[in-house]
């Protein structure tokens, strides 16, 4: 028995825990290092938003970043998957993950030294946009070589878990290095963290797997789409990706504005935004098992997307620190909540061969919803304000939340 195949073995018998995967050493290892790079990812995020924020505020440039970042998923994230369902996955995340340190790094640099412009900003966060999308389908497609059968549900939970984790906490993280170290830093960590998964990858001896090689790529791309437009289950899961988070990124978009006009805390500020927000999401990731199990997939979504849109109306609406501070707490668990039910009713619903491909449409979906929205509200704000943008919003989320109940994703589960 080989050492992967003695590392799922453990605690693949009795444990019922929605922790139990964490006690495999393989899945272990791989489950960190995949919150490494997901915090290095959003630490970037935030370090970009907040840089352009400086370099030229006006909303829709600011939103711009976003948007550059989640483009390429929305035209490569599928092309991509079938690549995943083809090739060595372990060759081509080795590869990405070597591009996106180098990236990063040199992005790092010329912010340090000054010479960095709102146009260059975009070109790299556009590069690094490039390697996410590779770096995300496949990553996630590989969870089922890690563990036992009897485990992939709540590997898988917990893969979801460790993204939506990443999504809340790494823009408090790189708030705080932001306000303390100034902007240059949320770019350097992120490098590194590219750095230590390429070191955990090289180190990974990959059984050889079943792919669809056989196939002409053009054939296996249509495969994919013709699954996942025929499978109910896929269909449901990635519209209620879209009903949330295409008005939900009036949120992300628009915070680096709300916490430097709005609010006007300045960098300190804006890192006690996302701080909070990343406290909702730690709050969520220990309650949402207990959650799912009481309510059910179909409710929790609905009840996180009303509470959601109550926290977005509320921040909009407010400049108490304290009711601030209630607001993001809840939009952090809330979007942490949603996000990890559907992720993990995506994955669950794939057969292994058409993982990839199935998880490159579901993040297809999901980055053209952030895309557009963030487009969206902040040509609103501009031409309103930042308070009409998201309450208009929060409102939206509310009609979003009743429609979510009529498409059921919960028979995943």
């Amino acid at each position: 028995m080989d050492r992967v195949d003695r590392d799922r073995t453990v605690s693949a018998s009795t444990s019922t825990s929605a922790w139990a995967p964490l006690q495999i050493p393989l899945y272990r290892t791989f489950w960190f290092a995949s919150l490494a790079a997901n915090l290095g990812t959003w630490i970037h995020e935030v370090g970009a938003g907040w840089l352009m924020a400086s370099l030229d505020p006006s909303p829709q440039m600011v939103a711009a970043v976003r948007t550059v970042m989640a483009a390429p998923i929305i035209f490569l994230a599928i092309p991509v998957g079938v690549l995943g369902d083809r090739i060595d996955r372990r060759r081509m995340l080795i590869l990405t993950q070597f591009v996106l340190c180098a990236c990063t790094a040199t992005l790092a640099l010329l912010t340090f030294s000054g010479i960095i412009t709102a146009n260059l900003l975009l070109v790299f966060t556009f590069i690094i946009g490039l390697g996410m999308v590779v770096h995300v389908p496949i990553w996630q497609a590989s969870i089922p070589e890690l563990v036992p059968k009897n485990q992939l549900a709540r590997a898988i939970a917990l893969g979801s878990i460790s993204f939506n984790l990443a999504r809340a906490v790494g823009p408090a993280v790189g708030g705080v290095l932001i306000a303390l170290a100034g902007v240059w830093t949320s770019f350097a960590l992120n490098a590194m963290s590219f750095a230590g998964v390429m070191f955990v990858l090289l180190s990974w001896k990959r059984a050889r797997r079943e792919s669809s090689r056989g196939l002409s790529f053009r054939l296996s791309m249509y495969q994919g789409l013709r699954y996942v437009a025929k499978n109910l289950a896929m269909r449901h899961t990635m519209l209620g990706v879209v009903l949330f988070v295409w008005p939900a990124s009036a949120l992300w978009s628009l915070l680096p504005l709300v916490a430097k006009e709005h609010l006007r805390w300045g960098a300190s500020g804006f890192g006690f935004l996302v701080g909070c927000m990343g406290a909702g999401a730690v709050l969520a990731a220990w309650l949402l098992p207990h959650f799912q199990r009481a309510r059910g997939a179909d409710q929790t979504i609905a009840i996180s997307m009303v509470g959601f849109a109550g926290g977005l109306a509320l921040l909009a609406n407010v400049t108490n620190g304290i009711l601030v501070c209630t607001a993001t707490l809840i939009m952090g668990a809330s979007w942490m909540m949603t996000l990890t039910t559907l992720n993990s009713t995506a994955q669950m619903t794939l057969p292994s061969r058409m993982r990839a491909r199935g998880m490159g449409c579901y993040l297809t979906a999901m980055a053209f919803s952030m895309s557009s929205g963030s487009i969206a509200w902040g040509q609103l704000a501009e031409a309103t304000s930042i308070t009409t943008a998201q309450t208009t919003a929060a409102a939206i989320l509310i009609v979003a939340a009743a429609a979510s109940l009529k498409f059921r994703v919960g028979d995943s589960w």
